[in-house]
């Protein structure tokens, strides 16, 4: 890509990031051309669908949570481990309104533009519990769908204006019913 093709594509993406903020997955591409300042030709040549806009704007966040993945995986305990990836894959959920609908569908759908980066976060986080498991510090009885399904919960709970006040608190419960002798002090330990 030429350099000022890739500043062009930089920017919409940083634009898009914004209204996406703003107004949740549901953000208008004329809007976001608009705020771009450029044609909605423009942004449909860089994102030729809402999907690819937004496999492009997740990409950077799902392989952050992978990355994080690996050097967690080698840096703590199992199940500190678990936690605190746990805690990020949350926070990333809750960071854009509707990214949840968005990951659940592309997740069990092939053809979607998100499906390799949302099976790999899947992967990823499916590994640090089958880790935990095989130590003894996770729930037998769970797998990444379900590890997958309580992390997309509760980025949706955070984001419901009435249940945000006691998002920390449901993480904790949550958390405390993936691992197996939990203590108060290792869950808020492996969230740090």
């Amino acid at each position: 890509m030429r350099a000022d093709a890739r500043k062009n594509y930089s920017h919409l993406l940083a634009v898009a990031r914004d209204v996406v903020t703003e107004h949740g997955v549901d953000a208008s591409m004329r809007d976001i051309a608009r705020r771009a300042d450029v044609g909605l030709a423009t942004l449909l040549r860089h994102f030729p669908t809402r999907e690819a806009l937004f496999e492009a704007l997740l990409c950077r966040n799902m392989e952050a949570l992978t990355q994080k993945a690996d050097e967690l995986e080698t840096s703590k305990p199992a199940d500190e481990a678990l936690v605190s990836w746990f805690r990020d894959g949350v926070a990333f959920v809750h960071s854009y309104r509707g990214v949840v609908d968005l990951m659940a569908s592309a997740h069990a759908d092939p053809n979607s533009a998100l499906y390799a980066s949302c099976a790999t976060v899947h992967a990823v986080g499916a590994r640090l519990l089958l880790r935990a498991q095989a130590e003894g510090t996770a729930r037998a009885d769970m797998d990444g769908d379900d590890l997958f399904a309580l992390m997309s919960a509760l980025g949706w709970l955070a984001g419901q204006p009435s249940l945000a006040p006691r998002a920390d608190h449901l993480f904790h419960v949550i958390a405390s019913a993936i691992l197996t002798n939990p203590s108060s002090n290792d869950v808020k330990k492996a969230t740090r």
